[in-house]
């Protein structure tokens, strides 16, 4: 056997020592710029996108959205330490038949019925909502990021998971809405709304031009927070997560109603609705063995008919330049059947 002189053994170290060196010389900033490069789709960055379609602020439809993205409504962006999934929308531009507010929204392909559920999380952080509006009218400076909706009946929204700031706070409110499956016609319908963190929908101004008291519990844009929905055996269970800030849990039955005569209507609802419309009872098995499915993104709250909001007669780039939009980014999120808690 052919002997290794010591001279040899030391160029041997050197050479591996110069490679090791090679393979970590980069600097940060450069290994984040190619990493930046590689992550270039939302479909990326949170990988169920298969089981979703999307509807953009522009009226956009899409099917298939893996290796999917649009320039100022579904994209990527980096922060400076992680990646996250853009939805954005404008207070003014093209939605679906059912709605006069604009969204950048996934909506679920399958289809479930509460007694079968499924469950959905999201952690995510609100960019910007719109920064006019009507004070007083409970949807202004909102934008909901995650929903119920049913596809049968009256097509209520069984969930409605809301962030809303006034524009003159720091900090907003994180809070949720159950929508009743009305008994008979829909013209009484109503949502009642529960508090996460801050107020629920039921705080509104004195009058247009004038806001409540800031929450002091609030949630800020920018600050990040977590949600999971899980229906099962027609319970839906709510869990609120964010650092610095107390958890949240709830429970609704989306198959046995709470509001079936008028003596269980709740206070909220009366002041809420009262002076405007019909006020409905729900069917006694709310939404038993009707079609459900998840959405989550950006729905716009803001418009320029309930709200008041400036939409700058539907032009996008004016507003996007001047506060009418909403944005919403979420770094994770996942989709499938219920669990048991």
């Amino acid at each position: 056997m052919k002997k290794i002189s010591g001279i040899s053994i030391l160029f041997l170290i050197c050479v591996a020592c110069k490679e090791k060196i090679t393979e970590s010389s980069e600097t940060p900033q450069q290994i984040t710029s190619k990493t930046k490069e590689i992550i270039e789709y939302p479909s990326d960055v949170i990988p169920f996108m298969d089981k979703w379609t999307i509807l953009l602020g522009d009226g956009t439809y899409k099917n298939e959205i893996i290796n999917y993205k649009k320039e100022n409504f579904f994209y990527v962006e980096h922060d400076g330490q992680e990646h996250w999934v853009v939805y954005k929308t404008p207070n003014s531009g093209i939605t679906s038949k059912t709605s006069s507010n604009t969204r950048t929204e996934l909506g679920e392909k399958a289809h479930w019925v509460p007694e079968t559920g499924g469950r959905l999380t999201g952690t995510l952080k609100v960019q910007q909502v719109s920064t006019t509006g009507n004070a007083d009218v409970a949807s202004s400076y909102s934008v909901v990021v995650g929903q119920i909706h049913s596809d049968e009946g009256h097509e209520n929204e069984p969930l409605k998971i809301y962030y809303k700031k006034f524009p003159n706070h720091t900090k907003g409110s994180v809070f949720w809405n159950y929508e009743i499956n009305t008994e008979g016609d829909n013209s009484g319908r109503w949502d009642y709304s529960t508090v996460v963190w801050g107020y629920d929908f039921s705080v509104v101004g004195s009058d247009p031009a004038t806001y409540p008291k800031e929450p002091k519990d609030g949630i800020a844009l920018g600050e990040v927070f977590s949600y999971e929905i899980n229906v099962h055996n027609g319970l839906m269970s709510l869990t609120f997560t964010s650092e610095g800030h107390e958890s949240k849990t709830f429970t609704k039955s989306l198959i046995e109603s709470d509001f079936t005569t008028p003596s269980k209507i709740p206070q909220q609802i009366v002041k809420v609705y009262g002076s405007r419309r019909p006020i409905g009872v729900e069917r006694a098995n709310a939404y038993a063995g009707e079609l459900n499915y998840f959405k989550q993104g950006a729905y716009n709250q803001a418009n320029g008919e309930t709200t008041k909001s400036a939409t700058y007669a539907g032009d996008i780039e004016k507003q996007y330049a001047n506060g009418s939009y909403a944005e919403v980014w979420f770094k994770e999120a996942t989709l499938g059947k219920s669990i048991v808690h």
